[in-house]
């Protein structure tokens, strides 16, 4: 049994942990769930390919309230990865204005979400600030 453990499918764990996106092979659209037909053009045929570790962040919030349980505050934002729009929290930098800004430069980063019984962590991904 592997010690890692991806928290969505279209994380790809190992050396070079990377995003996978379904990509509408009659207009290029990306999708990161699974699809019967492209949302853009109504295409039917898809295929798998990476998503780029970098990019921008195109919208971002500051959430301030959240479910019991969840530490706050945190950002979640829109972030650009040449092209495909990503859905995720900005993380390992303070959450406040100052700290996040539009067009700031962002990579992929994994951590781990949590861990059963049996020691296997389920790894998430956010983006950090790019160095």
């Amino acid at each position: 049994m592997p010690d890692q453990i991806p928290f969505v499918d279209y994380l790809v764990l190992g050396d070079q942990p990377h995003l996978v996106a379904n990509e509408c092979t009659s207009c290029g659209a990306h999708f990161f769930d699974r699809r019967n037909a492209c949302a853009s053009c109504f295409a039917t045929e898809f295929k798998k390919v990476d998503v780029p570790t970098e990019g921008e962040v195109r919208a971002f919030t500051i959430v301030s309230m959240a479910a019991p349980g969840i530490p706050v505050p945190f950002v979640s934002a829109t972030i650009d990865c040449q092209g495909t729009s990503v859905r995720a929290n900005v993380i390992n930098v303070d959450a406040t204005p100052d700290a996040i800004t539009l067009g700031m430069k962002v990579r992929l980063a994994t951590y781990v979400v949590g861990s059963d019984a049996a020691g296997v962590d389920a790894i998430g991904f956010g983006f950090e600030p790019a160095a």
